[in-house]
């Protein structure tokens, strides 16, 4: 009796086991279920520990503003709706700091790539105000527009594939040069990563403002934060959130200026977004030509939402991250700085941030 006691302890516990378990044909797939939570769990733990040191440490001396900043305006500046006391209040503003570049809205492109002059009818009133009120600001036109890059519908999207559309895009920009913009601004999402028609579009455009003696510059993706971020994410939800760090290099080289869209990070604490800010300036200074300007976005708007935790995206924790990046990967780099998004939603404590933390 003894030894069947010993031995139906062990066969009870085995079947309290199966039964945790479930069937036979659900094993499987729960066993699966959770070697897949912890390639998930585990790679995020880690990252978020290691994003959160990258966010301790001490500034480089000198890691400060070197007069090539920029910031995204709104379309008001180019439709009528602002006058010549708003431009003398944002020319008090931004006096003394670091703001080189403005990109006004003069989009968006239609999705044949052409451009509507009407909408930006009072460019001219800008670009002269500019140059007259804040001498050496260059005044470039934001055009943009939503990619077809999920769809093969030219209703849905500008579709780069389309070498008529890359060539009215082309002529787009040369209209608004002709308009006396001092370069052009470009902001086509979502661009995935690799995409060699957006290639051979900047290819074009570099011809075009090197005969102009105007200004190139695009809003980038952010980097992948791990390796295939893009590929994972892409195979995963079909949409491109990251480029390869080669990809990104790429479009550098094509380009003058190339500003790093850092904000909408999914990031929901403060420490754990400046770490990504410092890991992603330091990932673009990595991948840049030392002849191109980097600049990494800060984001000056207030929104709460999965991809966007106003708590945790803020100026100051953008900034910090921004100098910490700069100090422990190129901190002599001259051609490097900090772009605003955006004029319209700014708050007063934004732009204190910016003083404050970046000059």
């Amino acid at each position: 009796m003894k030894e069947e006691a010993r031995t139906a302890r062990p066969r009870a516990l085995l079947r309290r086991v199966r039964s945790s378990l479930g069937s036979p044909r659900l094993r499987w797939p729960r066993r699966i279920a959770l070697a897949l939570a912890l390639l998930l769990v585990v790679p995020a733990m880690t990252g978020a520990v290691a994003l959160r040191l990258n966010y301790a440490g001490q500034y480089e001396k000198g890691t400060t503003t070197r007069g090539k900043d920029a910031i995204w305006l709104g379309h008001a500046w180019v439709d009528g709706r602002k006058k010549d006391a708003d431009l003398a209040a944002f020319a008090a503003r931004i006096r003394d700091t670091g703001i080189r570049d403005l990109y006004v809205h003069a989009g968006p492109l239609e999705h044949d790539g052409t451009l509507p002059a009407d909408r930006y009818a009072r460019a001219r009133w800008l670009i002269d105000g500019v140059h007259r009120t804040i001498p050496g600001l260059r005044v470039q036109a934001w055009l943009g527009d939503v990619l077809a890059t999920e769809s093969s519908e030219a209703s849905d999207g500008l579709m780069l594939s389309d070498a008529e559309s890359r060539a009215a895009v082309v002529r787009s920009a040369d209209q608004v040069l002709d308009a006396g913009f001092d370069g052009v601004h470009f902001d086509l999402e979502p661009l995935r990563s690799g995409d060699r028609d957006y290639l051979s579009l900047l290819d074009d455009l570099r011809r075009l403002t090197s005969q102009r003696r105007a200004q190139l510059s695009v809003a980038a993706h952010q980097i992948d934060p791990l390796p295939a971020a893009h590929a994972v994410n892409r195979a995963i939800t079909g949409r491109g959130k990251w480029w390869s760090q080669e990809f990104f290099g790429e479009v550098a080289r094509r380009v003058d200026q190339i500003a790093v869209m850092s904000y909408d990070t999914w990031m929901p604490m403060e420490g754990l977004y400046g770490g990504y800010a410092a890991q992603q300036t330091s990932l673009a200074l990595e991948a840049a030509p030392e002849d191109t300007d980097v600049l990494m976005g800060l984001p000056f708007f207030h929104e709460d939402d999965i991809g966007h935790w106003e708590n945790a995206e803020t100026v100051a924790a953008a900034i910090r991250g921004v100098r910490l990046g700069l100090g422990r990967t190129d901190p002599a780099r001259e051609r490097f700085g900090v772009a605003l998004y955006v004029d319209f939603a700014a708050e007063e404590g934004d732009w204190a941030a910016y003083r404050e933390g970046w000059h």
